[in-house]
């Protein structure tokens, strides 16, 4: 886990590809002190099922993404997929603020949106996996879990501390086992608690998750011989300095 403190003159941005590329490119494209893999995308057609504004500029939109949008699966859901959690930096006034918020939620007032970088589902205060559309029952069954919720498996979040620090997670697998190592979603929203977060979204897990930081890239998943994956990706969240 990296902390970046509110005072520390650091900024965390919103950075997404138009196509998918390793998390290294990014480090390299933006000369970033640390790296964490941000959204949700679509492996088959490169496309983002997460909302991102990059700049102040809306640079994907789920809705243009046929593949979700036509999923006669996601249909049911699809009000809840479009508006799911969003890690936020707004520029208010002279100063910068960050939040975590649906993406219906208004922009305060006085503020305009920067960078926002949809993920979810949140973790802190609540873990909201039914609220957007990752999890449902039908008669006390699951029907739906997309995201294996209970699972051990790699995850990456997103955290914001009382005081506005910033909080990035990356829990990895181990690579002598695979199969039974990483971390469940509830324990995923404890971890971030324990460190001091107060508000927490989950950022796109699994094979996707990475951390650079100092010259090194730390990956999350491992594959049944114990290799780490190294998954290209949509989108991340940058640390850099201004």
């Amino acid at each position: 886990s990296l902390l970046i403190p509110a005072d520390s003159g650091f900024v965390v941005k919103t950075v997404a590809s138009e196509q998918l590329i390793p998390l290294e490119n990014f480090v390299q494209q933006h000369q970033a002190l640390a790296v964490i893999n941000g959204g949700f995308f679509d492996p088959n057609n490169q496309k983002t099922t997460s909302y991102i504004v990059q700049a102040g500029q809306l640079v994907a939109d789920p809705q243009l993404n046929e593949g979700l949008m036509d999923n006669p699966n996601n249909e049911p859901y699809l009000d809840k997929i479009l508006n799911r959690t969003e890690f936020r930096r707004y520029r208010c006034e002279s100063t910068f603020r960050y939040d975590i918020a649906l993406h219906s939620q208004a922009i305060p007032e006085g503020c305009v949106l920067v960078d926002a970088l949809g993920g979810g589902p949140g973790l802190l205060p609540a873990l909201t996996l039914f609220q957007e559309g990752f999890l449902d029952f039908e008669e006390g069954k699951v029907i739906r879990d997309a995201l294996g919720t209970k699972r051990l498996n790699a995850r990456s979040a997103v955290g914001i501390t009382r005081e506005g620090d910033i909080l990035l997670v990356m829990a990895a697998q181990k690579p002598e086992s695979p199969q039974n190592s990483g971390v469940s979603l509830p324990e995923l929203a404890e971890l971030l608690k324990s460190l001091g977060a107060e508000k927490g979204m989950n950022l796109d897990g699994g094979s996707s998750s990475a951390l650079y930081y100092q010259g090194e890239t730390f990956y999350g998943r491992i594959d049944r011989e114990g290799n780490r994956i190294k998954r290209p990706i949509k989108s991340v969240l940058v640390v850099s300095n201004g």
